[in-house]
């Protein structure tokens, strides 16, 4: 065994910068998740949900024609679906960011 431990001759700098520039690379996108949000609706748009890239619900917005009193359980349907998609929608996203980051490498535990 090479120097260092490592078969063929120590540790390969270059994957070295590579980690580092990946390393760069993911905290600048985790920031750009931060300062993105996603939106959808649900009902035809009388229900629609904001979320961050970070999966936190920003906003909330219901038509009023959304809104009856005998019916209740449809609005909050509608609430829990324009989440859900808007959630989805940012979810798609950072996968995608993370597949440009990674080279379509799995790396276990990111998004």
């Amino acid at each position: 065994m090479a120097r260092g431990g490592f078969p063929g001759g120590g540790i390969n700098m270059n994957m070295i910068k590579q980690a580092q520039k990946m390393q760069q690379d993911m905290m600048r996108m985790q920031q750009e998740l931060e300062e993105t949000t996603y939106t959808a609706s649900a009902g035809g748009g009388v229900v629609e949900a904001t979320v961050s890239g970070k999966y936190r619900v920003q906003s909330v917005k219901i038509q009023p024609e959304a809104v009856d009193p005998d019916d209740v359980e449809m609005l909050e349907d509608l609430i829990v679906a324009a989440i859900g998609e808007a959630m989805n929608k940012a979810e798609a996203a950072a996968g995608e960011q993370m597949k440009k980051i990674t080279g379509g490498m799995n790396i276990p535990g990111m998004f």
